[in-house]
């Protein structure tokens, strides 16, 4: 038996007559009867009472035609459910993110945007340092992540796109000597310990411009996987951290914030993930998100 069969079938059951039933099915009535007595052939026994005025249902045909329903309503079910997936509107997305994704709010903003056109959608997030989100990402651990520029992001793979650029702060202690500067230059930076996070590594443009700069005078003491591990040394006066303009909305005791005359050093958040992404949900949020970042400074 297949849907078809029992489509016919319910509608016979329904009508009580092969005539209308072959109407409202929109098919001459000899083909209609033969799917029926195919179907009780196939089922072993009589599905209907035939009289010259009417059908009946018979008590076997009584009981298939609750579990038909059942049939059909689960095999709609099933094709609208498919149907939804693949427009991306069921699913998982994992997302991985660093500091900046949230205290810059870009990624707060994804999330409620995306969330309100798919609310079926399940999200996943998890903050993972900028270095490992690329490996977790073509690895199938994640599919999407929130993080700065670095060099591993130009993996075989991987599609990265910038969604927000900010200048540059010092985070430093409220008793350093430079804390009553409200502007610092790279060259006061020479000699001073700096704390750094993992995403900018030696060949990163923040390492990159502070070697060009500061050339044997650069003393990079530290670097963090996390945010508010970069904040913490620097208000313990374990070094300087240069950090997104975002991160100054975050309050920690005995920190404070200096502006950094770089014009040519920002710092940056990308969006990235798979290039041969299957998942219809994680083809949505990249194409959302992308949108959503073209007007983000």
């Amino acid at each position: 038996m297949d849907l078809r069969q029992l489509r016919y079938f319910l509608a016979v059951a329904t009508e009580k007559h092969f005539g209308r039933a072959a109407e409202s099915l929109n098919i001459v009535q000899p083909a209609l009867s033969m799917q029926i007595r195919a179907l009780e052939d196939e089922l072993g026994g009589a599905l209907f009472l035939r009289t010259s005025r009417r059908v009946e249902l018979t008590e076997a045909g009584k009981v298939f035609a609750i579990e038909a329903r059942r049939t059909l309503e689960q095999a709609d079910f099933a094709k609208r459910s498919a149907e939804r997936a693949l427009r991306g509107e069921t699913g998982i997305v994992r997302i991985g993110f660093a500091g900046n994704a949230i205290f810059s709010g870009r990624l707060m903003q994804d999330l409620r945007d995306f969330h309100q056109r798919y609310p079926d959608v399940e999200l996943q997030l998890e903050e993972i340092a900028p270095q490992r989100q690329v490996e977790a990402i073509l690895t199938g651990l994640l599919d999407i992540g929130y993080t700065p520029d670095h060099s591993t992001l130009h993996a075989e793979g991987l599609v990265a796109q910038r969604v927000g650029e900010w200048n540059m702060l010092v985070a430093l202690h409220e008793n350093h000597r430079f804390a009553h500067c409200s502007e610092l230059t790279l060259g006061m930076l020479a000699d001073e310990p700096l704390v750094l996070y993992d995403a900018h590594d030696e060949d990163e443009r923040l390492s990159v411009m502070l070697s060009q700069k500061l050339g044997q005078r650069l003393n990079i003491v530290r670097r963090t996987g996390s945010s508010l591990n970069v904040l913490a040394m620097a208000a313990a006066g374990l070094g300087l951290a240069l950090v997104p303009a975002p991160l100054q909305q975050v309050s920690v005791p005995g920190l404070h914030y200096c502006r950094l005359n770089a014009p040519a050093l920002t710092a940056n958040l990308m969006l990235i993930g798979r290039k041969d992404e299957k998942s219809a949900a994680v083809r949505t949020w990249l194409e959302r998100a992308t949108q959503n970042g073209r007007a983000l400074t």
